[in-house]
């Protein structure tokens, strides 16, 4: 089918997002240009915002509009508990399904040799800083189990090994090479629950 020139490239940006295919942004757009125009214009506002808005928390690296996220501005979680991922919408899984009460670090990507990515690469530095500050902490490494997984999983094991800190990761209920933002609610508070140390 043709569509005029304005609609083929609304549709191509919506293929630009995560599992969204040909029919999926082809819906997304006709359903866009339906909206009124006040609602397009908060749309498009909204959308330019949150780009020039969102930030880093500076602790932990979440997403936030402030210097720091409301994860680590809440005094009644556990400073002294954090769990690491690879990327922010991870951090997203674990709030839904509403069990833990500690904090987050967030890499921002994992080592892959493969793809020249080291440690200095992703936000392994500031992750020491942190633990160094803390009393008795434990770490619960929750990255996906893959290669690059295993291998940031064991440098980081190797960082602490000398240190006071308790290193644990999520039980194996998990699949192999499953991203941790896909996982249903139920799985992932069960492989928190039954976390192993390492």
């Amino acid at each position: 089918m043709v569509y005029p020139n304005l609609l083929e490239k609304l549709i191509s940006f919506y293929k630009k997002l995560p599992t969204i295919g040909e029919k999926s942004a082809e819906r997304l757009a006709l359903a866009t240009i339906e909206l009124d125009d006040d609602e397009i214009v908060s749309f498009s506002k909204n959308i330019v915002l949150a780009k020039q808005n969102l930030v880093p928390c500076k602790i932990c690296n979440n997403l936030t509009d402030k210097e720091t996220c409301s994860i680590c501005n809440d005094s009644s979680r556990n400073k002294n508990l954090i769990c690491v991922i690879e990327d922010y919408k991870s951090v997203y899984s674990f709030e839904k399904a509403g069990n833990y009460k500690g904090m987050y670090h967030i890499l921002n990507g994992l080592i892959s040799p493969m793809k020249d990515i080291g440690p200095e690469d992703i936000n392994i530095r500031s992750l020491i800083d942190r633990i160094d500050k803390l009393d008795n902490p434990e770490i619960i490494l929750a990255l996906k189990s893959s290669i690059e997984g295993e291998t940031t999983t064991l440098y980081i094991k190797k960082i602490f090994e000398d240190k006071n800190v308790t290193i644990s990761r999520l039980s194996y209920g998990i699949p192999m090479g499953a991203e941790i933002d896909y996982l249903d609610v139920l799985t992932l508070d069960k492989a928190l629950q039954d976390r192993k140390i390492l």
